[in-house]
């Protein structure tokens, strides 16, 4: 190629890239409205990937109790269990439960995940992580919820 269709080659790439880039920034640029339902699909996505995981989880340890949680603070489940155990003659009740809720929408437009977990009343993680909900990977969120489930798995059979 000579320099002069290297040059309108040059020219074209950097236009095509301007447009593409402009492209982008109109498609980021979403009403409230488009906002609010984008979190109420991922949310459903989330919470029934939550509710799926937790009721098998319970499957394997039986006495675990699966709710649904449905608040203000927002949407997902738990599992929880209550044991005693007894030594020396006393009682004492250990308390176990993981919990996993999606936050409610906000004006900050981000899909916020949330975990708490506890074993034999001993907190083991609490844990929380986020996206832009324009920017949203929810096979990434899904991937950290298996591996949270899979860690308190492994720490309850570990000390049970």
């Amino acid at each position: 190629m000579d320099f002069e269709k290297r040059l309108k080659h040059a020219i074209n790439k950097g236009r095509a890239a301007k447009d593409e880039e402009t492209r982008q920034e109109v498609g980021k640029k979403m009403s409230e409205e488009e906002f609010r339902n984008l979190h109420l699909k991922y949310r459903l996505e989330l919470t029934d990937h939550i509710d799926n995981c937790l009721k098998k989880l319970a499957d394997h340890f039986p006495g675990f109790q699966f709710n649904t949680v449905m608040g203000e603070e927002g949407w997902g489940s738990r599992i929880t269990r209550d044991d005693v155990n007894l030594s020396r003659g006393k009682a004492q009740t250990l308390y176990s439960r993981l919990e996993m809720i999606v936050r409610p929408f906000t004006e900050t437009h981000i899909i916020e995940l949330v975990a708490k977990a506890t074993i034999r009343n001993k907190e083991t993680f609490n844990r929380s992580h986020y996206q832009f909900i324009a920017e949203a990977d929810i096979q990434s969120f899904q991937d950290l919820m298996d591996l949270w489930i899979l860690e308190f798995a492994e720490q309850f059979s570990f000390q049970s």
